[in-house]
């Protein structure tokens, strides 16, 4: 399993995948918002999403989990 985690802090602003949906390394899994910036934070591995553990407008810090890949 992989876990995706936010690389900053920031505010999500998009979430672009739900459970069940199948990636493949490099697709889009959420977009965080600081700054006035749009960050998308990507899959690094293909897979099926089994956890969203974040919403749009939720506040993530640095190393927090956003999905979980398997």
């Amino acid at each position: 399993m992989t876990e995706v985690r936010a690389e900053m802090a920031a505010s999500v602003w998009q979430v672009c995948v739900a459970v069940g949906d199948v990636v493949t390394a490099g697709d889009t899994i959420a977009i965080l918002e600081t700054m006035k910036m749009e960050i998308p934070v990507t899959s690094p591995s293909a897979g099926t999403v089994v956890r969203v553990a974040v919403n749009a407008g939720d506040n993530v810090l640095r190393g927090d989990s956003l999905a979980d890949i398997e």
